[in-house]
């Protein structure tokens, strides 16, 4: 029986030409094809620097290592999201809490966000960094979360891993504008791919110069960050703890050629949303609200069924006919891991109850129009089998 997973990558022979011209070259790390890889990247969002790193949790970590995130120190962040928007934090020894979702956009409520800061800077306990999450690849509302990061004196750490071509306001997701650093991601599943890989983004040049050398291993060349004189063009430094979170030049040649079909990547999973909209519109579940001031890159389709009793069956179904629907996201204060330390079932209930009514359904650049109404149909005929 043919599978259809709910996301894959899409890699054409240029893709290919390209990683076997790198593995050909003189480097296959540390070497021209990253540089250049994310000078594609900051261009197309309109960001100044990029630091292209193994995976997005890496670049998520050294992005709250570069914020001042450690012992004694916070980061927000949403409950629905993948762990490593959170755990983030913990690799840095700081404490985590989290602000619930817009029962519409799925991302975090700025509302709450904000009588949240208002409680925390009342009881001394602001935190250091915001980690708003840009769920299914549609942007937080961030000039919002801007503001009330300037007022409170809060860093915006943006974890666009969904939502690399996306648009908010009329800017590419990454541009800066509204958030200090931002993280995409580069997994197989996501808008492009390198295999795996994640950059951070900036427009600040003292943030870039730390997460350069936090990617690898806190060493410099530079003469100004040295503290002793150089002993010749081989000498450098390790300045503070980093790691080697470097990404290869054949991962990096891969992101280029991707990055040439990006806005025809986005185009087609904006197709394949639309032809969802229209038909589910007429079964009891809720297709994904679209924000007036963002142009999502759909990296997810996520339906909610009306009725959360029918969700274990439907999905089961939907598996047992060859088509691989993922549920995003267990709450991540629901895992055992945080569990531990204090978080518990109901503490941000509008995640859990958007949780319990989740399904994700197929959706890449690839999938076929019969394969988009085979997925129709067989939902449709299972919600009505259990209903």
């Amino acid at each position: 029986m043919k599978t259809i997973p709910y996301g894959r990558q899409s890699i054409s022979d240029e893709d290919a030409l390209a990683v076997i011209e790198t593995l050909r070259s003189d480097w296959l790390t540390q070497g021209p094809a990253i540089e250049c890889f994310e000078r594609v990247v900051a261009d197309y969002c309109g960001a100044k620097y990029a630091v292209a790193v193994s995976s997005a949790t890496a670049a998520l970590h050294i992005a709250c290592l570069a914020a001042g995130v450690g012992p004694g120190r916070s980061l927000w962040t949403s409950p629905n999201t993948f762990v490593a928007s959170a755990n983030c934090a913990r690799y840095c020894w700081g404490e985590v809490d989290f602000v619930d979702i817009d029962p519409q956009s799925l991302n975090m409520d700025v509302r709450l966000l904000e009588e949240k800061l208002e409680r925390a800077e009342q009881q001394g306990r602001l935190p250091q960094v915001i980690v708003p999450v840009d769920f299914a690849g549609q942007s937080c509302e961030m000039a919002s979360i801007r503001q009330l990061a300037n007022r409170y004196g809060v860093t915006v750490i943006e974890d666009a891993s969904h939502a690399i071509g996306g648009e908010y306001q009329g800017r590419k997701v990454g541009s800066g504008l509204h958030a200090d650093m931002t993280v995409f991601s580069f997994h197989p599943v996501k808008i492009v791919t390198t295999g795996e890989g994640g950059m951070v983004l900036t427009n600040r040049h003292d943030l870039y110069e730390k997460l350069v050398r936090l990617r690898s291993h806190g060493i410099t060349r530079q003469p100004e960050y040295m503290q002793n004189p150089s002993h010749g063009d081989w000498y450098y430094e390790q300045i503070e703890l980093g790691y080697n979170y470097r990404i290869t030049d054949i991962q990096a040649a891969l992101g280029v050629s991707q990055m040439r079909r990006i806005d025809n990547f986005i185009a087609r999973r904006r197709e394949i949303a639309d032809e969802y909209d229209r038909a589910l519109a007429d079964l009891p579940l809720v297709t994904p609200w679209r924000h007036p001031d963002v142009m999502s890159a759909w990296h997810l389709y996520v339906i909610q069924l009306n009725n959360p009793d029918l969700r274990a069956a439907v999905f089961k179904k939907m598996r047992e006919a060859g088509i691989l629907v993922n549920v995003h996201y267990i709450p991540v204060h629901t895992q055992p891991y945080y569990r531990k330390l204090g978080f518990k079932t109901g503490d941000f209930r509008i995640a859990e109850t958007y949780y319990q009514r989740a399904i994700s359904l197929p959706m890449f650049p690839a999938l076929q129009a019969d394969e988009q109404a085979y997925v129709v149909e067989t939902l449709r005929a299972a919600i009505q089998q259990e209903t």
